[in-house]
């Protein structure tokens, strides 16, 4: 990786429920010494993520678009409240504490597993200036991290044309109360099934278990009142979730 100079500095938060996954984040990026990037906090759902934001107050969250409690889209409704209220001096001075040449304001960059529109919207939507998916490599995401923090929007390759055909659409979408009833997760094993992808895959992409992974097919079988999974890649398909 390359050897980041003095003044590239960053301090970040990490924001996923799994674990093992912001383990390796923060070994391939959190080496200030090599990347100028300090992993200030972590958080593993809504709350939690709320609270560390609110109290480090960092350059740029790295924030996972599916956690419990409400999503990345809950984080960022949240986090903005939560920010507004703190603006008084006390809090703007705490936050500065050894910070200098920091760039003003606390940033979000998505990272999510999911490359699906309505993730990438939502949470554009909600305030984050970019969204990467976890292919990507540490390299790159430092690079990210940099960009966000200086003011610039990130999207993984295709990821951008989301985004611009959403906002250049005059009509409001029209609601879809099939897919309303799945949860967030159940939409993202619906997407890989309709795929293609073996329940193994799944899991392996998705850092639970086979038996999880199941659970949820068979949820999402009984919301949609399908008998199987071809059934229900027709049904995704219809609708343009692969």
């Amino acid at each position: 990786m390359t050897e980041a100079g003095p003044e590239r500095r960053a301090r970040v938060v990490l924001v996923d429920d799994h674990r093992m996954f912001r383990t390796g984040v923060r070994a391939e990026i959190g080496r200030t010494e090599v990347t100028g990037i300090d992993v200030v906090g972590e958080a593993d759902d809504v709350d939690s993520a709320v609270r560390v934001v609110a109290e480090t107050r960092p350059d740029v969250v790295l924030l996972d678009v599916h956690l419990p409690g409400g999503g990345g889209v809950e984080v960022l409704r949240r986090s903005v409240g939560v920010m507004g209220e703190q603006s008084g001096g006390a809090a703007r001075s705490a936050s500065d504490k050894g910070g200098g040449g920091r760039r003003e304001g606390v940033k979000f960059l998505a990272l999510s597993v999911s490359d699906a529109a309505e993730d990438v919207i939502g949470v554009i939507r909600g305030g984050a200036r970019g969204y990467v998916t976890k292919t990507i490599t540490g390299t790159d995401l430092v690079d990210a991290v940099f960009r966000i923090a200086d003011g610039d929007a990130v999207f993984s390759p295709r990821l951008a044309g989301f985004v611009l055909d959403a906002f250049a659409a005059t009509d409001t979408p029209p609601v879809d109360e099939d897919l309303d009833r799945l949860t967030q997760r159940e939409r993202e094993v619906l997407r890989l099934i309709a795929r293609g992808y073996a329940y193994k895959e799944i899991a392996k992409q998705l850092f639970i278990s086979v038996k999880t992974v199941e659970s949820h097919v068979s949820a999402v079988l009984r919301k949609l009142q399908l008998s199987n999974r071809h059934e229900l890649t027709r049904w995704a398909t219809a609708r343009r979730l692969v």
